[in-house]
């Protein structure tokens, strides 16, 4: 037969009498049962509400257009993004009006971006991963 401990006996009590109360009671009589059992610090916890769970990682995005000189847009140019750590390329084709987009770029990541059409290249911009900037627009004038 084992002994029982008066202490625990009264906590189990204690908790027993919280647990069989409606939801509303138990919230509410949270806070002396936390006391009471001496699990304050449980207190200082705190839940991140759902918005700010689902946002996630913010993400970056690079976009703009290709021009010929006379600011002309330039159709099917291919405009090429670049990773510099894994140096791993995506690509993209302008459109009719020279727009290209690149989306769901991490921040911690420094790129190279740069247009190429008929052998002749723009100018390569660089975006760093200290740049606070999420979105970045660039105009690639190819010569």
């Amino acid at each position: 037969m084992t002994k029982s401990n008066p202490e625990q006996d009264a906590s189990f009590r204690l908790l027993s009498r919280f647990t069989a109360r409606p939801a509303a009671q138990r919230r509410t009589a949270s806070l002396g049962l936390s006391l009471a059992l001496g699990l304050a610090p449980v207190l200082c916890f705190t839940i991140p509400s759902a918005s700010a769970q689902q946002r996630g990682p913010v993400e970056r995005v690079v976009e703009g257009r290709v021009m010929a000189k006379g600011d002309t847009p330039i159709s099917g140019a291919v405009i090429f993004l670049k990773d510099t750590r894994t140096l791993a390329i995506k690509s993209f084709i302008s459109g009719d009006d020279g727009h290209f987009h690149f989306g769901q770029l991490s921040q911690n990541t420094d790129y190279e971006v740069w247009a190429e059409q008929n052998g002749k290249k723009s100018k390569t911009r660089n975006i760093s991963s200290f740049d606070s900037k999420n979105s970045f627009n660039f105009t690639l004038t190819i010569d």
